[in-house]
């Protein structure tokens, strides 16, 4: 049994305001939000990040997910952001493979900004 947040959070042994779920993901709003929007979803099984050969129905499930979330908070009309950050250099703080869906505002143009010293 894996300790970390997102599988306890999966479990429902940490509680959290979610989204949407089904019996492949689960979808919560991220504690420390970027955007008006930014909903979390992770796959209810622990895979550390998308190397970790993740069954193609976890991925679909994922991303089928990131529209479904998008229109419960109604920002799926004017647009938003989709986001897998995998590994250290990927910015990837919690090691359980999560998808950010971010929006509720206009994004700025460019999806990467450099670490200082990069």
């Amino acid at each position: 049994m894996n300790e970390c947040i997102f599988c306890r959070i999966a479990r429902a042994e940490v509680p959290s305001s979610v989204v949407y779920e089904n019996d492949k993901v689960i979808a919560f709003d991220d504690v420390a939000p970027q955007a008006p929007v930014h909903v979390l979803i992770i796959p209810r099984e622990h895979y550390e990040h998308l190397g970790w050969d993740v069954p193609d129905d976890v991925l679909a499930a994922l991303l089928g997910a990131a529209h479904r979330v998008a229109e419960i908070k109604g920002i799926a009309d004017a647009g938003y952001r989709v986001i897998i950050n995998t590994g250290v250099d990927g910015g990837q703080v919690v090691k359980h493979l999560h998808v950010h869906v971010v929006g509720g505002a206009r994004m700025a143009h460019g999806m990467v900004r450099l670490a200082e010293g990069s």
